[in-house]
């Protein structure tokens, strides 16, 4: 299956966000950076995460689905305890018959792939040795300009395992190569940690085993398998994944404000109560003191009337009534 349309459509975008830029910043590099295709990067991302926002508020509500559904969850793990086989075929049937989705949560993600492997492609073609310069709908100039922009005078389109060759056709040092890239990939790989942790906070870890395993592999995995692949990542794409973590924490923030996730009552499972909003740590797990609730006044004890002692008028200081 061929990806040329993907190519064309990140292409397009992305020079489209450059001759916007190109004509309100200056064209020369300041501060060894070629600020028009760095923001035309950082508003792809824009762009692409505007026309997803509907499918991250599905994302929300399915999340929302699930959480309302670890009482009857943890009913089916009591009860088919030791028989896996059956907890999953259960399990499956609940989410069906409640329309929830427990893979919903990564569909976003997966949506996004086609965009970024679309961006590694284009940016890594950015090789000024290269003789078609002209293909996803490229100019000559546009292909040059790109290929010799810089962020803090390395090359969008080196990467920190660049070769010497490489390198040298790019007229990039690779030590400032190194630094750059490595400074971003310790970013990225910090945002993408935190962007997981963020959603774990507000929502919780998942009851269901599937599901709290794909929390894991969010959480730890995919953090650490850019040590290695971040290697090989051009510097724009970084700046790209980058942006779209930053993005994503803004994205989730807001929506988690607006939307706080329903925690049920403590208890046991399918307990009836009123759900309330989930208190949050803050991004850092950092928890707010709350004001100590005041107990209740006690009522005032009454000492019972020793033996053989007079009753005592309840009706003290009011003048007595004349016999007629």
């Amino acid at each position: 299956m061929s990806l040329d349309w993907i190519y064309y459509a990140i292409s397009w975008i992305l020079l489209t966000w450059h001759s916007a830029w190109d004509a309100i910043v200056p064209t020369a590099a300041v501060i060894g950076t070629n600020w028009s295709w760095i923001l035309a990067i950082i508003f792809l991302v824009v762009t692409v995460r505007v026309i997803l926002f509907p499918i991250f508020v599905k994302q929300i509500k399915s999340q929302r689905a699930m959480q309302a559904l670890q009482p009857k969850v943890k009913e089916l793990q009591e009860k088919h305890k030791g028989d896996r086989e059956t907890l999953q075929k259960e399990m499956m049937e609940l989410y069906r018959k409640e329309k929830a989705n427990p893979l919903m949560g990564c569909l976003p993600i997966f949506l996004q792939i086609p965009v970024f492997l679309g961006l590694f492609h284009t940016l890594r073609r950015l090789d000024p040795g290269k003789t078609q310069k002209t293909l996803y709908g490229w100019t000559v100039e546009q292909f040059d300009s790109a290929a010799h922009a810089k962020l803090f005078s390395a090359p969008i389109a080196g990467k920190f395992g660049s070769t010497a060759d490489e390198l040298a056709r790019l007229g990039a040092s690779g030590h400032t190569v190194k630094i750059v890239a490595g400074i971003l990939v310790a970013i990225m790989i910090a945002t993408t940690y935190l962007t997981s942790r963020q959603m774990i906070l507000k929502t919780g870890w998942a009851e269901d085993p599937q599901q709290r395993m794909v929390q894991r592999l969010m959480l730890y995995g995919i953090p650490v398998s850019l040590l290695v692949s971040g290697s090989i990542f051009p510097i724009g794409v970084i700046i790209y994944w980058v942006t779209n973590n930053l993005f994503t924490l803004g994205q989730q923030q807001w929506v988690l404000r607006k939307f706080p996730p329903l925690v049920p009552p403590k208890g046991a499972a399918g307990t009836k109560g009123t759900a309330q909003p989930a208190k949050s740590g803050g991004l850092f797990g950092r928890k707010t003191a709350q004001p100590a609730a005041k107990a209740p006044a006690a009522a005032p004890k009454v000492a019972a009337p020793k033996p053989g002692a007079k009753p005592v008028n309840p009706k003290k200081g009011r003048p007595a009534k004349r016999q007629a």
